[in-house]
């Protein structure tokens, strides 16, 4: 019977060397850093492709509509929003942050109290919302 062997190749980024107070060298390793998913850092929920079961749940058919064109808008929410997008799509950019959340039409959106955030709309876009009370689905 034939032994099976395998091999590992790693390859690391290439070293710098700098130099301490003693004179001493010290070795620098440059590593990429995985970044938590802006949804995580914000507490922003998002269900993607949601099914018309569950938004017969929500009763999404009795909310208040809301559309626009290609705009920027600043927002801060005062208390939790739930977002269903019907067209288009969103990017929120969080304040302070160089990243963005992109969401899109059939997603649904939970945005928390107190997040702010530039949204821009690069189209037509439509969603239905419902302003949300502490302890509400």
């Amino acid at each position: 019977m034939a032994a099976l062997s395998f091999g590992l190749s790693l390859h690391l980024p290439a070293a710098t060397g700098i130099h301490t107070r003693g004179g001493q060298r010290k070795l620098n390793i440059i590593r990429s850093q995985q970044e938590k998913p802006l949804e995580d850092l914000y507490n922003v929920k998002v269900e993607r492709g949601v099914s018309k079961d569950r938004l017969d749940q929500l009763a999404v058919s009795r909310w208040s509509m809301w559309k626009t064109g290609k705009c920027r808008l600043s927002w801060d929410w005062h208390v939790d929003q739930l977002v269903y997008i019907v067209e288009g799509e969103v990017r929120v950019v969080p304040e302070g942050s160089q990243r963005y959340m992109r969401f899109l039409a059939g997603d649904l959106v939970r945005y928390p109290k107190w997040f702010e955030a530039d949204l821009y709309f690069n189209a037509p876009y439509q969603e239905l919302y419902s302003f949300r009370a502490y302890g509400d689905n």
